[in-house]
């Protein structure tokens, strides 16, 4: 059996070991074996009386906390077992506190260390009282728009939504005691980052990873970042892949927007705030990368993220009102969506990135997009057809495949070549009956008709 989350093997002991269970009594609980090698092989101990004695003694010490310390046997060779209970509240290892993460021990530290001590202690970065927030910080047009958007879900009683501002926070767990959280802050002011920095989305459109074409930032409510944030992105950053059916012209996106909101969302309520960094979107011409800052409050992995990321967002109080505004349809069933999403249009399905105090999706385009173009082309195209157009004439025609909307200066900035050039080779595809023009230079487009 390998090494794990919840398994570790050790030849002998060795004092550093304590943080280790440490790590493991801060997680899930786990099991340290002393006297086997890498691989989980019985190796053997000789000492393993005075073990017995002493790890006990050493883990009170340095920890206050008991854990079971078991003598087994293999072959004729002894060996020992420490059992680590998961504790509910944070333990710390001579004032280091450490977690266990996967198969490695992380140190917690800054506002990794806060928000796990807090959760420990069932409270919520978003649900601690923010005294320099007052109703009268609280925006009207922000309680509006989710009045209207609550409203139109359904899913808050209509009379609450007639309420004053102060008995809304009320209804909406957005107090505590006599003061408003920092949910409300991050969801009703108009200006969150005057008392929280980074409280924003980042885009940029990049080249290369060495290359960052332009940026935009996505300021405001945190409330109304989602739509703003999807809309730029749809305008701006992704290029539709564009086909027709008729004259009907259908887009399609490499990331369906369903996927990308719900890629957001998550990304929202399980932001670590206090981080002070912003939600970082990356766009490149055929991927994207939704990147958050967030301290996990137990090991995650690839295998087990449709359960955990899905459903215990870091920042309950915020899920609800995304809830009540109908942001979310289900809580717990956001990254089956994201998957449902892509599947429906044949699309790669995410990879995750999972660190300690960080999570990253990338969504991929299909396949490469040249490679994609020639087959798209070949298809269309008998062999003897394709024997009479030249290279140059190929390549304008797998263009138009690719978007009947192209220009011919993009044409020609595509292919590397003059705007002459374009015309002419145009001109040779439609006096061969391959393409014609609908509508003017401007607002037409092209029809391919291959035989």
């Amino acid at each position: 059996m390998p090494e794990s989350q919840n398994i570790e093997w050790k030849s002998r002991w060795k004092d550093e070991y304590l943080t280790w269970i440490c790590g493991y009594a801060n997680a899930q609980g786990g099991k340290i074996y002393i006297g086997c090698d890498d691989e989980g092989n019985v190796v053997g101990l000789s000492d393993t009386a005075k073990l017995l004695e002493d790890i006990p003694n050493k883990v009170r010490d340095a920890m206050g906390i008991v854990v079971g310390v078991n003598l087994l046997e293999e072959n004729g060779k002894d060996y020992l077992e420490i059992d680590v209970p998961a504790y509910p509240i944070g333990i710390s290892c001579k004032g280091v506190y450490y977690y266990r993460s996967g198969s490695t021990r992380q140190v917690l530290s800054g506002p990794a260390l806060e928000t796990f001590l807090m959760r420990k202690r069932g409270a919520t970065w978003d649900n601690l009282p923010l005294p320099a927030f007052t109703l009268h910080d609280v925006s009207e047009d922000t309680v509006a728009y989710f009045k209207r958007l609550a409203a139109k879900k359904g899913r808050i009683d209509k009379s609450v939504l007639e309420e004053s501002k102060d008995a809304l926070m009320e209804k909406l767990h957005l107090k505590n005691g006599e003061y408003l959280t920092n949910a409300a802050m991050l969801l009703f002011s108009a200006d969150p980052e005057r008392y929280q920095t980074g409280a924003y989305i980042k885009i940029g459109y990049f080249e290369n990873d060495a290359e960052l074409l332009y940026q935009d930032e996505i300021h405001g409510s945190i409330l109304e970042q989602v739509d703003k944030a999807l809309e730029l992105i749809y305008l701006k950053y992704m290029r539709a892949k564009i086909r027709y059916e008729g004259a009907q012209r259908i887009e399609r996106y490499f990331v369906p927007e369903e996927a990308l909101r719900e890629a957001l969302l998550n990304a929202i309520c399980h932001k670590q705030y206090q981080s002070g960094i912003p939600i970082q979107i990356s766009v490149y011409e055929d991927r994207l990368y939704v990147a958050n800052i967030g301290s996990l409050p137990e090991a995650w992995t690839v295998e087990n993220l449709m359960q955990k990321h899905a459903s215990k967002p870091y920042n309950p109080d915020i899920a609800h009102v995304f809830y009540l505004a109908g942001f979310i349809e289900s809580w717990g069933r956001g990254i089956e969506k994201i998957f449902n999403a892509l599947k429906a249009d044949n699309l790669p399905m995410p990879e995750y990135t999972i660190h300690p105090g960080d999570i990253m999706i990338k969504f991929t385009g299909p396949e490469d997009r040249i490679v994609k173009l020639r087959e798209r082309l070949s298809d269309k195209l008998s062999d003897k057809l394709s024997d009479k157009l030249s290279d140059k004439e190929q390549k304008t025609l797998a263009l138009l495949l690719e978007d009947p909307g192209y220009t011919s200066a993009q044409i020609a900035e595509k292919m590397n070549i003059s705007r002459v050039s374009v015309t002419k080779y145009l001109k040779a595809l439609k006096e061969k009956g391959l393409i014609e023009r609908s509508g003017s230079d401007k607002k037409g487009f092209w029809i391919v008709h291959p035989s």
